[in-house]
């Protein structure tokens, strides 16, 4: 890689002398539909989650609904987090808006795409606080009687899944340990869903070497995408970046409930999602992996 390259540049963002950043490059931002469009297979609404911290949820409903017996099925709800490194992309962009019409309709399923706080803004564990809230939120309406009417009419809070993509499925892992012990019911979280999950590690991994020039994730892009997130004065081998570090964080893991981890040999965090499969396997949890020999971080 050129000693030119930046990093910053790659990225879309300039850092700016309050610590905040400009986002320069992003996707299309999409207005939600709450009533059906022509060609559109799914309905959306954009919720408050957390006014203090200008947090919402961007709630997908098919317009289709299946049925049996002329009974509504109730269908699963899942609660996604978008990519993006922490520190770009929101719940609104083209991108994560067309993925989750795509689940909505394809499973289908009631989403709940979280749209977290970003860092360098609010770093790590702003986002992990804002998935809880999204949890709790989706138990508030299942226990009250004038809640969300698409929930409480279409839901399944017995097939609760945390999904995301990225960095968003590392949410998902920490929103999970979060949760252990508290009482969420009626809600249960019935599995994680991991698709490309973002962890790190100060000391380099044989894909993160063999990738370091990657054209989607190249290794200085992907160090500063740390750097940003995490506290102050914390490095890449912190539990919020690497859940395969010894720490008391590790005492429940297999109470974490059913996982799914996907990835891409193509993509430099490869090595890592490997072996975060493996520390979920010994420590007890049921987990399945779905490793694609061809494919690049990002692809799916």
């Amino acid at each position: 890689m050129s000693a030119q390259f930046n990093p910053y540049s790659h990225l879309g963002i300039t850092i700016n002398p309050d610590g905040t950043v400009t986002r320069q490059v992003q996707f299309p931002s999409v207005d939600p539909n709450p009533e059906p469009v022509v060609g559109n297979p799914t309905v959306c609404k954009d919720i408050t989650l957390n006014p203090k911290h200008r947090t919402y949820v961007r709630l997908y409903r098919p317009v289709k609904l299946p049925s049996n017996d002329n009974t509504v099925v109730r269908l699963p709800v899942m609660i996604f987090f978008h990519g993006g490194g922490f520190v770009l992309y929101t719940a609104s962009d083209s991108f994560s808006h067309h993925s989750c019409i795509q689940v909505a309709s394809d499973i289908p399923a009631i989403i709940v795409s979280v749209n977290y706080r970003l860092a360098p803004e609010h770093k790590l564990p702003a986002c992990y606080e804002d998935a809880v809230d999204a949890i709790l939120w989706v138990k508030q309406q299942a226990l009250d009687p004038e809640g969300e009417p698409w929930l409480r009419s279409f839901g399944d809070f017995t097939r609760c899944y945390l999904s995301g993509r990225g960095n968003g499925a590392n949410i998902a892992y920490h929103a999970a340990l979060r949760t252990l012990g508290s009482d969420l019911g009626p809600v249960k979280i019935a599995g994680l869903i991991y698709n490309q999950p973002m962890f790190g590690g100060v000391q380099r991994t044989k894909s993160e070497i063999n990738f370091a020039a990657d054209h989607v994730l190249p290794l200085p892009a992907l160090d500063t995408l740390w750097d940003l997130a995490l506290p102050g004065g914390a490095d890449r081998d912190h539990r919020f970046s690497n859940p395969m570090a010894d720490g008391p964080h590790k005492n429940n893991l297999g109470s974490l409930p059913r996982s799914l981890v996907i990835g891409f040999n193509g993509d430099p965090l490869i090595d890592r999602q490997q072996q975060f499969v493996q520390m979920l396997a010994l420590a007890g949890v049921q987990v399945e992996a779905e490793f694609d020999e061809v494919g690049f971080h990002g692809v799916k």
